[in-house]
């Protein structure tokens, strides 16, 4: 916005109220399928580079050691508000899709992506500053 930066990669909640301001344009989603807060804008996959997709995520997390009927109550009740009509439709207007699902299930992902990304960073020999 103040002709810095010729290219960019956000998250939904941050982008949506400028690209829908005319502020910035969006060029294509990150996602597997095209986003519903931006229907209109392809995925990166349908703009010729196929299998592309990298999404954002949000989670809670516990201290190891948490007592598994106290994470059973919290994945209880967070599916639960994440159900609410209202909660759910606050969520998708930020351009965010709320996925239910259970500890073991959040704990495939993130294993999954330390690997996934942790390959590429191993590969690229990116380091930290």
């Amino acid at each position: 916005m103040g002709n810095e930066v010729d290219l960019g990669f956000d998250i939904p909640s941050s982008a949506l109220p400028l690209i829908r301001s005319g502020k910035l344009r969006a060029l294509a989603v990150t996602t597997k399928a095209r986003s519903p807060a931006l229907p209109e804008v392809p995925t990166v996959a349908e703009t010729g580079l196929p299998n592309f997709e990298v999404t954002g995520w949000f989670g809670i997390l516990a201290p190891a050691g948490t007592p598994p009927e106290v994470v059973a109550r919290l994945n209880k009740d967070v599916n639960a508000a994440l159900a609410l009509p209202d909660v759910k439709e606050r969520l998708q207007a930020l351009g965010v899709e709320p996925a239910h699902g259970s500890p073991a299930e959040f704990g495939q992902l993130i294993r999954s992506e330390t690997q996934r990304y942790g390959e590429a960073i191993r590969r690229l020999g990116l380091k930290a500053d």
